[in-house]
């Protein structure tokens, strides 16, 4: 199990222990995390599990792909750090992660 941390807008931590392998989506989802609506489902095919990772794991998620950039166009507030939650597959890596969620989707 890795720890996640989704920070919703008004301040709220959600602190999680998640499986590795699974998407910060799914487990923003499972959890009932607010703020992220998930229409899609994962499929990239949406900008509604938008999230801005926070500035100190910037270089260990990585940048979007281009199928995910193409997404981006459509989020609310684009930032430096934005990605789709459902893009981010949780790894040992990813231990301790950071995420915020921001005011609202797209």
């Amino acid at each position: 199990m890795t720890k996640l941390s989704i920070i919703a807008f008004d301040g709220t931590r959600h602190e999680l222990e998640v499986q590795t392998g699974s998407t910060v989506m799914e487990n923003a989802v499972r959890n009932s995390v607010p703020g992220i609506e998930a229409e899609c489902g994962g499929a990239c095919a949406c900008a509604t599990c938008h999230v801005y990772i926070d500035d100190a794991w910037t270089a260990v998620v990585g940048a979007p792909e281009a199928m995910e950039e193409d997404m981006l166009d459509f989020a609310y507030d684009v930032r430096p750090t934005s990605r789709l939650s459902c893009q981010i597959k949780m790894s040992d890596a990813l231990d301790g992660l950071v995420v915020h969620v921001p005011e609202r989707q797209a």
